[in-house]
């Protein structure tokens, strides 16, 4: 099984190609949207700012919404998460692939909180919200590696939720599409899972 790693220049992709070799997937990075056409699945990594989505211009879009259309699976990863959503208040000039609904915006702690620092750097817990496959063997209060200043709200596609100050989206799913704001090739054995859960949402 093919897995198409998108690099758009958020981020070092290497760890995320040794955990998907951890988890025996077949990976490759498109030069071109035109190379998706055989890809059984897409992962969107990518750390940093909203804006470096920019580089994914309509024919990325195309290609992507195309292979969704097909009934194929997409996984977002921390900002790559976030660009499944219709935006982030972090670049109000782009917009995000608009597969789930609303926007992402900053993280804001609440007043008399300096223990809680932006950006939400370490291990943090999940809470599970409903059932979804691409969590398929996370129990509740597992513990997963975050690194980000903006946030997903919480909405009938979220599978798991996270708390730092205030609560967001920590897994999200909606059919084949997916993502997480924390990274799974920093997460361990949990981490591990998730990759092999959307390996199986994409065969």
């Amino acid at each position: 099984m093919s897995i198409a790693l998108i690099d758009y220049k958020a981020g070092n992709l290497t760890s995320v190609r040794k955990a998907l070799a951890a988890v025996g997937a077949e990976v490759f990075t498109p030069e071109t949207p035109e190379a998706l056409a055989v890809a059984r699945g897409i992962i969107v990594p990518g750390v940093g700012h909203f804006g470096a989505t920019r580089a994914l211009d309509q024919r990325w879009v195309d290609a992507i919404l195309a292979h969704i259309g097909e009934g194929r699976a997409l996984f977002g990863i921390c900002l790559g998460m976030q660009w499944l959503y219709e935006g982030s208040e972090e670049s109000p000039e782009l917009r995000g692939l608009g597969l789930l609904p609303g926007t992402c915006r900053k993280l804001r702690p609440p007043d008399g909180r300096a223990d809680l620092k932006v950006p939400h750097v370490g291990w943090n817990s999940l809470e599970m919200v409903r059932e979804g496959s691409i969590a398929d063997a996370v129990p509740s209060q597992s513990q997963v590696y975050f690194t980000h200043s903006y946030v997903a709200p919480v909405t009938g596609e979220t599978i798991a939720a996270t708390e730092h100050g205030e609560r967001f989206a920590a897994i999200v799913q909606r059919g084949q599409v997916s993502g997480v704001q924390f990274h799974p090739e920093k997460s361990g054995d949990i981490g591990l899972q998730i990759l092999r859960n959307f390996l199986d949402t994409a065969r």
